[in-house]
Order: structure tokens, then C-alpha cells, then sequence
């Protein structure tokens, strides 16, 4: 793999994870999944089409590009956790 394609290879994994905590949201707001899962893919290629023709000019700015984007996951993941615990709890009584 090309050391470039490297620098992005740890946001491709937590992309990835991020896609499983957004689906996990929508399927706790009761979404429809049908609908969820075209918006889902329709990002998806959104971002491929971007990733694709931007990755040369992103090369330099490959560890920013990193932080900002494991920064995102994160704030995503403890938003999922926070708006799981009223239906945790409703579980438990």
C-alpha cells in the first residue's frame, strides 16, 4: 500500500466504526431503515467521490485531517451512549 494511502488507513477504520454508531442511532429513533439505509449510501458515495479526487491534495494535511476526523467518531460515540441511557433505563424498570 502506498505510504500516502497509510496516513488514512486509521480514519478508514473509525469511519467505519462511526457508520455503525450512526445506523445504531437511527435504529434507537425508530428511522426508517429503508430510508436510513439510502442516506447511509448516498454518503457514502459522496465521501468516496471526495476521498477519491481529493486524496493528493490531502496528503499534506493527513495528521489534521486524522484528529479532526477520530475527534468527530468520538463526539459521536459519546452522543450515541448519552441518548441510549433513557431507553437503558426504561429497560431496567
Amino acid at each position: 500500500m502506498d505510504q500516502g494511502l497509510k496516513n488514512f488507513s486509521i480514519l478508514l477504520i473509525f469511519g467505519n466504526i462511526e457508520n455503525l454508531i450512526l445506523a445504531a442511532q437511527g435504529v434507537a429513533a425508530c428511522v426508517n431503515p429503508l430510508g436510513l439505509a439510502l442516506l447511509s449510501l448516498t454518503a457514502v458515495v459522496c465521501w468516496l467521490l471526495i476521498g477519491t479526487l481529493g486524496t493528493k491534495i490531502a496528503m499534506k494535511y493527513a495528521r489534521y485531517i486524522n484528529f479532526i476526523g477520530g475527534f468527530a467518531i468520538f463526539v459521536l460515540g459519546i452522543q450515541a451512549m448519552l441518548n441510549a441511557i433513557p431507553g437503558m433505563m426504561e429497560f431496567f424498570h
